[in-house]
């Protein structure tokens, strides 16, 4: 594993603390940082330093209550890091449960997250 992997890793524990501010030390100031989604989901879209990655996590707290939330595979090529997982989480405005695949790419340079992509099936959020 190299530093890329130990880096992301990092955040993941960090996010499973739910200390946020961790996540950003880890996380270059100038970011490039996008959850993929419908832009009804409050979480989607493209952020791009640290005030607003953490409106992102407030965001994502506020629209979800996460059950389970596994990565389960880092594939790191050069300082590109994929990682597949799952999640087990309630969308708060419908009550509804939903499980959903995901996948995060992340980009490290200098110790730093540089670039940020999160990609699951909104549709199965909304009972689709």
């Amino acid at each position: 594993m190299g530093e890329p992997t130990s880096i992301v890793i990092k955040a993941y524990e960090a996010f499973g603390r739910g200390d946020v501010q961790a996540i950003l030390d880890l996380t270059a100031e100038n970011v490039d940082w996008e959850f993929v989604g419908s832009p009804s989901l409050a979480y989607s879209g493209k952020r791009t330093n640290h005030a607003e990655v953490g409106k992102f996590f407030a965001d994502v707290a506020a629209a979800d209550e996460i059950h389970a939330f596994e990565p389960r595979e880092f594939i790191e090529v050069g300082d590109h890091v994929t990682v597949l997982g799952w999640e087990n989480s309630t969308a708060r405005e419908t009550g509804a449960r939903f499980q959903s695949e995901w996948i995060h790419v992340f980009s490290v340079k200098n110790g730093k997250v540089t670039r940020w992509r999160g990609f699951f099936n909104t549709a199965a959020r909304y009972g689709k």
